[in-house]
Formats: C-alpha cells, structure tokens, sequence
C-alpha cells in the first residue's frame, strides 16, 4: 500500500473574508485565523463571545494536490479523513463524496472513479456547529448539561466545546487529524486483533487479521514479534497463535517495568506484499475484580493477578484548540502524572479520543487508563441513523486503541446512568430505554466481536447497569460532590468507605502569573466581570469563599486569594485520599477531578493551562507517594467547627497509618512529635514496624487531651534505611484559629537545591520565582523550625520568594 499525505496547499475562504488564508492540516479555523492576524486571542479577557459568534458561519477548506505516480497505478485508490471537526461536505473534482456529522470517526472514500493525473482539488465544507445544533434541537430535542449550549447532545462533537463548568463556549471547527491518499493493490489492512492467553508461565497471541478494498483471492501472512531487548523472531504461514516463553510482563507505574513487544504483521498475495500492521503491546492480564465482601462488592484492577489501588486523576482535552496539542505536550502532561506517583488516569467522556501518542505514552510510562466513550452528561435519541453513526464511531476507536498495554477498561459513558435514573434530562420513556440500548447491548455488542477481553463497565459512576442505584457507595465506582457542591468539612470524606472514587474534587484559582495571561490588572479582583468569564463553575466563586471562611482569615489582597484557594483544593484532597488509602482493601481506587485544563479558567485541574503545577499537583505527589505516613488527627475539624456551638468535651488524639502500595514488603520508621508553634518539642515517640506489600496498617491512637489547639502541633516523619520518605503536620484547631508565629521564612541557593530556613512551624511553604515557574522536588510543604531542601528540577532561581499560611490575612 502506498501513503500520500495530503496536508500542504490548503486554504480557509470563510463569509467576511477579502481572500482566503493559507490554512494547516491537521489544523482548525481558529488555528488559521489567529496565524493570521484574523481573530483576536479567544482565551483573553471576554473575546470568547467575538470567537463563538465566528461559529455561525459556514467554513471552506480547500487544496490542490497532483497524485503520486504509484498510486494512480494502483486499482484502487482511497481517499482517508482520519477527523472531520464536525458537520461537512467532502468533495473531491467537484464531485460529492460525503456529508460526514462525526469528528469522532474516520472516513473513507473510493475515488478511483473520479481521481485524475495532475491537479485535483479537494474541497470540506463546514457547517456552523452553531446553527447545526438549533436547528437539530428544534427537531429533535435532546437535553444535556446546562454548561453547555443547548442542543450540544445531537452532534457527534466533543461535548465540552460547546462549554462545561470548566470549559469555554469555543465550538472549533476544521480538519484536524490527518488527510491522506492511499494506493491499494489487493488489500488494505483494517486492523489486527492480537489476544493474550496465559498460562503456566508462557503467553499464547491470537492473531486474526481483518481486511478491506480486497481485490484478491488468495491474502497469507506472517508476524515478527520483536522483544524489549530488540529481538526479533518472524512466523511465517499465516499462524494463528504465536507462544512467547518466558515473557516479560507489562505492569503499571510503580508495580514493575513496562516491557513492550512489537508486532509487525504483513500480509501478502502470491508473494507479493500488500500492506502491514505493527504496534507495541504489553503481556498482561487486565480486569476489574468484583466479589462479594462484608462490605458489598469490590471494585480494583487486577493486573497479572494483582489488585491495585488505582491513583490518578481524570483527563480531559488539553486545548479546546486541538491543532496546539502536539505529542511532546501529551508526553509532558502524563511525565508529571508519573512524577506525582500516578499509576493511572480516566480519559472523561465529553471530549474526544485522546491521539495514539497519548496510548503510546501511557503504555511506555505505565498509566493504566480507564477509558470513557465519548458520551457525557447528556440524553441522546437513538435513531437507526445515529445508532449507525455511534456503532462505527466505536468500532474505529476500538480497532485504533485495542492493542494498548494501558488500557484498563472501557467505560460507556460519564454520570448518564445516574442522572437518566433520576429523570435528569429525561424528557420521554423512550429516551430511558434508548439509554439501556446504547449502553447495555449496542456498545458490548460491537465490544464482544472487536475487543472481547478488555473490561467494560456501562457508565461511571455505576454499580453494573441495568439502573441498579448507580452510585452505590458499597459497589462499583462512585462520584462524590458533597465536598465542594454540597459544601461539607474536608472530614467529612472520613465517613465513607468507597469502594472505587472515580470522580471528586475541589476548586482553586490558577497562580497569578497564569492569570496575567488572560485578564488585565483591571480584572485583578474574584468577582470582576473578567475573572468570572474564567470561573464556569456558576456557584465556583461563592463556594470558594465559603471554603475560605470556613478554614483561612480573609485573604486582603488578590494575590493571597489565588494562594490560598490552591491551599484549599490541596488540602480537600489530600483529606479524601489519605482516607481512602488508609482503608485499602475496601476503597481500591483514588482518581480526582481533574488533571488539567483546556484553558485559562478557575477549576478542578492540579496542572493549569499553561503547564504550571498547582498546590494540588505537589500534594498528589506526597499523597500518592508509594509509601505513605498519613494521620487521622481528631479537633475541632472533625467534630464541630463552629465555635459559637454549645461547648463540648473536644477529642484531641492522632492515629498514624503507613500505606505501602509497593509489591515488597517494608521496614520503616515513624517518628512523631507534640510541638508548640515555635518547635519546641513536648512529647516525642519512635516506632518502627513492617509493613506487608500492598496493604495499609494502622498504629495505636494517641490521646492528647493536654493539647492547646491553638498553639500546638503534631509533626510526623516516616523514614526508611534513614531517609525520610513521607510525613506531614497536623493541627487541632482550624487554621484560621492557629495562632502561627512569624517563620521568618528565607532562603538559599546550593547548587541545584534551595535550602529554607523557619524560625517557627510553617504550614503550606510556597517557594516561588518572579515567573512562577518553578518546579521543585517538593513545594507547599509544611515544615518545623529548621532547615528543608529541595531540589531545583527546572525553572530559574531569580527573585525566589516565600510565604507560608501565616501570610494569609
């Protein structure tokens, strides 16, 4: 088979353009025009709505490309859109090939009828996505989040274009995977299914080879199977099953190696080769373990045989201007995943599928992935029209993600289960019953004949389907709000024992250095007209400032706000998290919402939009940590926090926990320390213990009635062989109420590390240069009278700066 790619000499022409700009393929409209000097930057200030109303015009791309010689030799030539963003025409000589309504898809068109030597001319019109989802609204009503624009749930677009609580209203448009032209003489490849089987030590492949434009009888193969060494052996005669011996297992991050074996098959007719297919994958097994327990079911990975409890964040598109995602951006983001400690990462279902160099990333750095079809938050009609359109668009992405040694699991949709159940949305029976038809017989049954191995689970949250109390606490997978929307304590995750938690987070303001990229200093202020043009959340601003009240003294300057929200969201998790690894065994899963943004905006992202890691990032790094020391502190937090409330007898005791998610067991050390607020040390203990690979083990409470909630503190450290591998600080009152003393914060430069110096306990230390882009080994971290390292991993030490929760006034 012979590849031209077709991606030079297009040109956008749009209503209110003089000539037509030179456009890039893969590209966008807003991409062409803003190259351009067309459209003002959507993301700054409020030129969102100038950039919206750019989406109810109608849109032309086109191209003149001469075929290579080879292929018009070819019987059969292809013409190959791999995405179409969204509604459009395709047309090749003037002659229509398609009308397409799904960038989700790839299509393909026979055109040897209608290609010619020399010049031909490709021409894609696209429709306002605007106007398309009125009119189909009118028509044909279906209801979906209210962050979006109506009418978003008919198109076949990723969702959050048209704005989520996260998300600007910015509905791009454009070619914006690659075009190409294909010369086929026999047959084209489809895909290759490649199965695992193991047992007694070796791995057997399945092999089964998948056809299309077949103009030959007689199609034999063979398969080179390359190991992680470079290796390479080769099969010939079309063998269905391969056996590996010895082979070396796939594991995720932080369990083993990543070993990846490549498989090139290539197919041939009479001795002649006709195509191939190569692709890495991992040896493994990959499920989710559910068995009956006291306390309900269970929900975990079970990789190789080994239950995990999974530790990420949820992915969502990194640029609602899909040409700037580029795979050395991809790689970058999922590095500071694995840098946090992650051993996995849920792709959500209202965007689009992530590119192969997403998959690639995640088999190579070990982030098992649960992976969402592109469904969200909405109710869809199921016509036999769209039903055709959603079977093919899975069918692609399957056949495309397969073979993936990341892949965990493939999940139906985002939160429809629950919300259909409830009647959210619903605006007929047979909406209800579409649901089941989608999710509970058309997926699994294209599933059952393209990928039959890889779990599937119907919706997240869910118990299993079937409306059967979808987020169950005791089964399945659970979204849990009431921190945040429904405005409760960060203990109160304490009260809950999960048993998967894929969805929850909190709130926080991006830094001030990534707020000068979108607003002026004349936005500089939570509720300027601005700053909530970047704040989707329609309660977010109100519910941070409830949150400040409830934990900090009221920040006076703009600058001490943004800090203290990100203290805020790092603490709220950091209260969900260590709780659910303390209970291991029962909650086998901690992914929050969410991992990063599309755009400048207030969110629940631990990495903002311009690649700065917030307080939140540094926290899943310690929270995460493969080795944990957490404390379960009770004061005023967990019992009763307000203070005008009848006085009660106030417990003040800690219970430290070490949480070893490593496969060996551990020998470590704890120390912890009652501390006055200027470090003076009042009482001290040193423990050491073993504690077994893949469990959490408790110490003995500690009553500390004695305590003075408002001048004392408990600090605890967690050393193995002498280095100090995890710890923390916990306080008995709020920290509003906490009387700190001045630390007296400064610092030095020593080669790559900078050394802090406190006088006094200094809770949440912020290191920070005049472009706020430093990234350190460790940051926001609380520390005792003395001296902390860390190490400078990249970024400049100019104009270092330092503050600590003392600040906060």
């Amino acid at each position: 088979m012979i590849t031209q790619i077709l991606h030079e000499n297009w040109r956008l022409q749009m209503p209110g353009l003089a000539e037509a700009v030179p456009a890039q393929v893969p590209g966008s409209v807003y991409a062409d025009l803003l190259a351009a000097g067309k459209m003002e930057d959507p993301y700054y200030r409020d030129n969102e709505d100038a950039a919206l109303a750019l989406m109810e015009k109608d849109f032309l791309y086109a191209a003149c490309f001469v075929p290579e010689e080879g292929i018009l030799n070819c019987p059969t030539q292809v013409l190959r859109f791999e995405g179409v963003d969204t509604v459009a025409d395709i047309r090749l000589n003037g002659v229509l090939l398609a009308h397409v309504e799904n960038m989700h898809r790839t299509f393909q068109f026979e055109v040897g009828g209608i290609l010619k030597p020399g010049e031909n001319w490709l021409e894609v019109k696209l429709y306002s996505p605007t106007k398309w989802i009125r009119e189909h609204y009118r028509q044909n009503p279906a209801e979906g989040s209210s962050d979006a624009m109506k009418g978003f749930a008919n198109l076949r677009k990723a969702h959050c274009m048209f704005g989520w609580d996260w998300g600007p209203h910015l509905p791009d448009a454009g070619l914006w995977r690659p075009v190409s032209l294909l010369g086929i003489d026999g047959a084209k490849l489809a895909g290759v299914q490649v199965r695992q089987r193991h047992e007694h030590g070796r791995v057997t492949l399945s092999i089964c080879p998948a056809y299309e434009f077949v103009s030959v009888k007689d199609i034999s193969y063979t398969i080179e199977v390359t190991d992680p060494q470079g290796n390479a052996a080769l099969y010939e005669g079309s063998p269905a099953e391969i056996l590996i011996e010895h082979p070396q297992l796939w594991w995720p991050h932080g369990y083993g190696e990543q070993p990846l074996y490549t498989v090139k098959l290539t197919a041939f007719s009479n001795g002649r080769e006709l195509d191939s297919w190569q692709r890495r994958i991992g040896l493994r097994t990959m499920t989710i373990a559910r068995e009956k327990d006291g306390h309900g079911e269970s929900f975990a990975h079970q990789v190789n045989g080994v239950k995990i409890f999974a530790m990420g964040a949820d992915y969502i598109p990194e640029d609602n201007i899909l040409s700037r995602v580029t795979p050395e951006r991809t790689r970058k983001l999922l590095e500071q995943c694995v840098a946090a400690n992650f051993n996995c990462v849920r792709v959500w279902g209202g965007g689009h599928y992530p590119s192969d160099a997403f998959y690639d990333a995640c088999d190579e750095l070990g982030l098992l992935v649960w992976q969402d079809f592109m469904f969200a938050c909405a109710v869809y009609n199921l016509t036999p029209e769209f039903a055709e359109n959603i079977r093919a668009e899975v069918t692609d992405n399957v056949r495309r993600l397969r073979h993936h040694a990341s892949l965990g699991l493939w999940c139906g949709n985002n939160e429809m289960e629950m919300f259909v159940d409830q009647g959210e949305w619903v605006l007929n029976k047979r909406q209800k019953a579409d649901y089941i038809r989608m999710y509970e017989y058309l997926i699994p049954e294209v599933l059952l004949k393209e990928d039959p191995d890889t779990f599937y689970w119907p919706a997240s949250p869910s118990s299993g389907g079937g409306f059967d109390d979808p987020n169950d606490p005791a089964r399945g997978d659970v979204h849990y709000w009431s921190v945040w929307h429904g405005q409760l304590p960060f203990a109160e995750y304490r009260k809950h024992q999960f048993r998967y938690l894929s969805e929850f987070g909190f709130e926080s303001l991006p830094c001030m250095a990534t707020v000068k990229t979108f607003a002026g200093p004349q936005d500089w202020n939570l509720f300027s007209y601005v700053m909530e043009k970047h704040q989707r959340c329609a309660r977010g601003s109100m519910l941070i400032m409830s949150y400040l009240q409830q934990m900090f003294l009221y920040p006076t300057k703009f600058e001490t706000a943004l800090y203290a929200s990100q203290l805020l969201q790092g603490e709220a998790i950091r209260y969900g998290v260590e709780h659910f690894r303390r209970i291991r065994g029962v909650c086998m899963g901690a992914v929050y919402w969410q991992l990063n943004d599309c755009w400048p905006v207030a969110s629940w992202a631990s990495i903002d939009y311009t690649g700065r890691w917030k307080a939140l990032h540094y926290y899943a790094k310690r929270f995460f940590a493969p080795v944990l020391l957490s404390c379960c502190e009770e004061g005023m937090l967990s019992q009763e926090p307000n203070v005008n409330a009848e006085p009660y007898d106030m417990e003040k005791s800690i219970r430290l926990s070490v949480s070893n998610e490593t496969m060996q067991d551990r020998a470590v050390t704890v120390k912890w320390a009652l501390r006055g607020k200027n470090g003076n040390i009042q009482r001290e203990e040193t423990i050491a213990l073993s504690v077994p690979a893949l469990t959490s083990v408790w110490l003995d409470k500690v009553e500390l009635p004695d305590v003075d909630i408002f001048e004392d503190y408990v600090s605890y450290e967690l050393f193995e062989q002498g280095r100090r591998i995890s710890g923390g600080t916990v306080i008995f009152s709020l920290p509003k109420y906490f009387h700190y003393a001045d630390p007296q914060l400064s610092c030095r430069v020593e080669g790559d590390e900078i050394v802090v110096s406190a006088k006094a306990y200094a809770k949440s230390v912020e290191i920070q240069n005049e472009n706020e882009d430093l990234l350190l080994s460790d940051n926001y971290f609380d520390m005792n009278a003395g001296e902390t390292r860390v190490k400078v991993l990249s970024g400049s030490t100019e104009g270092l700066r330092l503050r600590s929760v003392y600040d906060i006034h």
